[in-house]
């Protein structure tokens, strides 16, 4: 028997993939959650043999939540799901150490396939990710802004790219709003942009966010 974790913020598709994936007789859902921080709290605590993860995540993106699992003694065995695969997303989790990764816009028998494979003890990536890595190995020193930015950084970049103001900001990481707007003025310096748009769309060519609607 195999537990798994799943971390995906869209209710509708969380409870989805539960229920595809606990209908196996090999395979027990032990816990499923929509937010980044206390993902890593709950698998950490329970310590499933799989967890299914979402990158786009709010407050804590799936790419932290991969690095903090990484950085702990508990080594699960990780299946990325994403909708938007980047090369910067796909080369981040690459170097974090995955087991598998599903775009969202596969069919459920590929997060199915993906899934038996895991727990077989192999990997699994799908065609598109294949492409992307490809890609990698054949540049493997691109390079981007995002590798500049500290862990605090890309945090702060996520929650502004979701529309939380300086204020928001500091309530959410207990840190003053001064130090808010510093980290926010030092990102647009870094990431060579003026305004929260260009901090939002550098967010969504990292793969931090999904694309909203008003820059889609």
């Amino acid at each position: 028997m195999k537990s798994v974790f799943v971390v995906e913020d869209q209710t509708i598709l969380r409870d989805l993939i539960c229920r595809l994936l606990g209908s196996y007789p090999d395979i027990e859902i032990v816990g499923a959650i929509g937010d980044g921080q206390e993902a890593v709290d709950q698998i950490l605590k329970l310590h499933p043999d799989i967890v299914v993860l979402d990158i786009m995540l709010p407050q804590l993106n799936g790419i932290e939540v991969l690095k903090r699992l990484r950085s702990s003694e508990y080594r699960p065995n990780i299946l990325v799901f994403s909708a938007f695969p980047s090369k910067t997303m796909v080369r981040k989790v690459l170097e974090a150490g995955i087991d598998g990764f599903v775009e969202k816009d596969a069919n459920l028998n590929e997060l199915e396939t993906a899934v038996e494979k895991i727990v077989a003890g192999q990997t699994y990536f799908g065609l598109k990710i294949v492409d992307i890595m490809r890609e990698l190995m054949v540049n493997p020193q691109q390079s981007d802004a995002l590798e500049e930015l500290t862990a605090r950084e890309r945090q702060i970049l996520q929650l502004i790219a979701e529309s939380n103001t300086s204020k928001e900001i500091a309530q959410k990481l207990d840190i003053s709003v001064k130090t808010a707007d510093t980290h926010r003025a030092n990102l647009m310096k870094k990431l060579d942009v003026h305004d929260v748009a260009g901090l939002t769309r550098a967010a969504i060519g990292f793969g931090l966010i999904d694309t909203p609607e008003t820059l889609s």
